[in-house]
């Protein structure tokens, strides 16, 4: 028996003893859907049309396994506005019927990023249109799922203490163009586009007991207190949660600490964008795949104790399809083992961590 074929009966029978030791008597093959939904708690992951539409294998495996869709890049201004006056709706919507038809439910990620610009914003927007702009763009995505989305990234990264704004602020075409109005600006325009739809504050870099993550959770709170108190509508906050599996620094009641401080304002919380990178981890895939999955273990196990925690998002359901084999390869140029589930679509030791946190939720 080779190798793949021995890891793939070890984590397929694994998986089926979790069922059992679950004590629970299954018609279906167990999900992170399945043992989400049992605690009130939304299990979901990003994906992409140019491989949710093309691979009808991973497609099946994604609504079995998923009560979420994110589309990955498909809302973002590149791919959605590509031209001042032309929005391209096609693979979002493919993406959103795709979701109605196996009653998942659809995030809309997102309306203001400082990223994923088209060139022409680039090249013709300024001081003096940019509020319009901003305001037609918001007002025609959100208008055009209004009702039919669950929560959307209103403005993603909006901080970065490293342009050493007082606030903790990213000096962004946004921020340079409209000033730290434009994140209030983007909220408010968001609720009247779509009223029903949860709004969100997305932001990564606030999960590591380290001198950087501290000063970042510092200025996403205040930010979100600037909000609540100018009555903004605001929702929640989303934890991008990028975590690294060679990354000591965890503190679980400090970051407990500061998820209160955030619940403390009446908002929700979700995990938006899970994955553990395997950088600098051994060769070996079964030292590599216990290491990224306790980083998940420790990390859902702090998260998921603060009851304003709605919902849990991977950035990827399969290795298969991450991000992190170009952005964070690894430098012996073996394939990355960062996600649920591996390249052949079989439970890792990562997607049994996550079950055991669930199951775990009183």
């Amino acid at each position: 028996m080779s190798k793949i074929t021995r890891r793939k009966a070890l984590y397929l029978g694994s998986a089926t003893l979790v069922a059992i030791v679950a004590g629970k008597t299954l018609t279906q093959p167990p999900t992170l859907k399945h043992f989400g939904s049992k605690k009130g708690l939304i299990y979901g992951s990003a994906g992409a049309y140019k491989r949710l539409s093309k691979d009808k294998e991973f497609a099946r495996r994604f609504v079995a396994e998923c009560a979420m869709l994110t589309p990955e890049n498909d809302l973002k201004w590149r791919h959605i506005h590509p031209q001042p006056n032309q929005y391209d709706f096609s693979k979002g919507d493919w993406l959103l019927k795709l979701a109605q038809r196996h009653r998942l439910k659809m995030r809309g990620h997102t309306l203001v990023w400082h990223s994923g610009l088209p060139n022409w914003v680039k090249e013709t927007v300024n001081s003096q249109n940019a509020e319009a702009i901003l305001i037609d763009h918001i007002q025609t995505v959100a208008g055009h799922y209004r009702g039919k989305i669950h929560s959307w990234d209103v403005v993603n990264e909006a901080i970065l203490v490293e342009d050493e704004h007082p606030l903790g602020l990213r000096k962004s075409r946004w921020f340079k163009w409209l000033g730290e109005d434009y994140i209030e600006l983007a909220f408010r325009v968001a609720a009247e586009a779509d009223p029903k739809a949860m709004l969100f504050y997305n932001d990564y870099g606030l999960d590591y007991n380290i001198a950087y993550d501290r000063k970042r959770q510092e200025a996403v709170l205040k930010l979100l207190e600037r909000l609540k108190a100018k009555g903004v509508p605001i929702h929640g906050l989303g934890l991008q949660a990028h975590l690294s599996g060679a990354e000591t620094r965890f503190n679980a009641e400090k970051l407990r600490e500061f998820l209160a401080d955030v619940a403390s304002l009446d908002l929700k919380i979700m995990v938006t964008e899970l994955d553990v990178s395997d950088q600098g981890l051994p060769y070996d895939y079964l030292e590599r795949d216990q290491r990224v999955a306790d980083v998940y273990e420790m990390y859902l196990s702090a998260v998921l104790d603060e009851p304003n925690v709605i919902g849990v998002v991977t950035w990827g359901l399969s290795d298969r399809y991450t991000w992190l084999s170009n952005f964070r390869p690894r430098k012996d140029h073996e394939p990355v083992r960062v996600l649920p589930l591996d390249r052949e679509l079989t439970p890792k030791l990562a997607w049994e961590s996550m079950v055991k946190v669930f199951e775990g939720l009183s």
